[in-house]
């Protein structure tokens, strides 16, 4: 399982950072059109541990007291800084500034789709595999926990729940991925799911020719 899953992954990601809008928590909730704002450039690093035969995706507890997403489960990331050269470089210098893993560990494979959040960020997830070995040191300000999800539960369609609540009149989706007892939702269970739908459509040996967007 885990060649072939390596080699899909490979081959289904982005080669490079995309330039278009596909997907965001406009398109989650049910909304055609995004919303036209000025947004903030970030990166995350969507980290693939390998375990064994299998994969695990590397996750944190944000603390409860920051200003954007106190308390959220989120992978490794942040806003882009001017002398960052790349997305690659935000990514791997703030997956070392929040949780202490040394690029060293961290082979970069490709890129999702752009994510616009609701909260006026636009997010570039960088995929890569780490290989183990690796110690972690938290920055304790901005983390609360570094954890691992294994990619098999993530993949199966069965534990990505759509749910929606009611905002501003009108019901506003979004995706939650319960495991043990945490709860992975908004942007980042979103491109989680996104992720999971790329692999499931890049079987064939070709791949995507095209960006694809992401269906609800």
């Amino acid at each position: 399982m885990s060649a072939t899953l390596h080699e899909r992954i490979r081959r289904c990601v982005h080669a490079e950072p995309p330039i278009a809008i596909l997907t965001g928590d406009f398109s989650v909730a049910g909304e055609q059109v995004r919303e036209e704002r000025m947004l903030t450039a970030a990166a995350v690093l969507v980290g693939l541990v390998k375990r064994g035969a299998e994969l695990a995706v590397l996750l944190t507890q944000r603390t409860d007291h920051l200003h954007h997403h106190g308390g959220q489960i989120s992978f490794p990331g942040g806003r882009v800084e001017a002398h960052d050269l790349s997305p690659v470089a935000t990514a791997l210098r703030e997956t070392e500034e929040e949780i202490g893993l040394d690029r060293r560990h961290v082979e970069i494979v490709g890129f999702l789709d752009l994510y616009q959040t609701v909260t006026g960020f636009l997010v570039t997830p960088v995929v890569s595999f780490v290989e183990p070995g690796f110690e972690l040191r938290p920055d304790p300000f901005e983390v609360a926990e570094v954890f691992e999800v294994p990619l098999d539960f993530i993949l199966d369609p069965r534990n990505q729940e759509r749910r929606s609540i009611q905002y501003q009149g009108r019901d506003r989706h979004f995706y939650v991925i319960p495991y043990q007892n945490r709860y992975i939702w908004g942007a980042t269970a979103a491109m989680l799911v996104g992720f999971a739908k790329r692999l499931a459509e890049c079987g064939g040996p070709g791949g995507l020719s095209e960006p694809q967007i992401a269906a609800d």
